[in-house]
């Protein structure tokens, strides 16, 4: 008799656990107007000022309204992003098109296709810890410079 009232209740425990975490999931996968959200995964290959409208899409809820569960990985080196895309763990990556030309030069079957352009150039900000005076390029000259991020180019002008 106790194994029959302990089996009974414990296929009354994981039926409701199983109920519960039904619900959890189910609510965390719609967005307010009830609509399933697609799981989109984007690896990005740095934070950029330039992916500003993305990070502000992002903040106001704009993907989930239009349906979209956007997570966003920092996988730094455009090898790493190609990697992701490759391999399936990410669905986009942004990263150079020169990874694209090395995987397609590489003799991958499924090479990655770049579909759009997100800035014109390669943009560079300059920042300073100390603003001041009005900036003039003269300031630069004699200065060492960090092109791009920590590890990359250092330019003297």
């Amino acid at each position: 008799m106790k194994k029959k009232i302990i089996t009974f209740l414990s296929l009354i425990t994981l039926l409701l656990a199983t109920i519960g975490l039904y619900f959890v999931f189910t609510k965390t996968n719609k967005n307010e107007d009830g609509k399933k959200l697609t799981k989109i995964k984007l690896a990005e290959v740095t934070h950029s000022a330039f992916y500003a409208p993305l990070y502000v899409a992002m903040e106001n809820g704009y993907f989930k309204d239009a349906g979209i569960d956007l997570e966003v990985i920092l996988t730094p080196g455009a090898d790493k992003v190609s990697a992701a895309v490759l391999s399936n763990t990410v669905d986009i990556g942004f990263a150079g098109t020169e990874s694209a030309i090395y995987v397609y030069q590489g003799g991958e079957e499924d090479y990655l296709v770049t579909f759009a352009g997100l800035t014109k150039r390669d943009g560079q900000f300059i920042l300073a810890r100390d603003c001041s005076k009005e900036f003039n390029l003269e300031d630069l000259y004699g200065k060492e410079i960090l092109v791009g991020r920590q590890g990359g180019l250092l330019l003297n002008l």
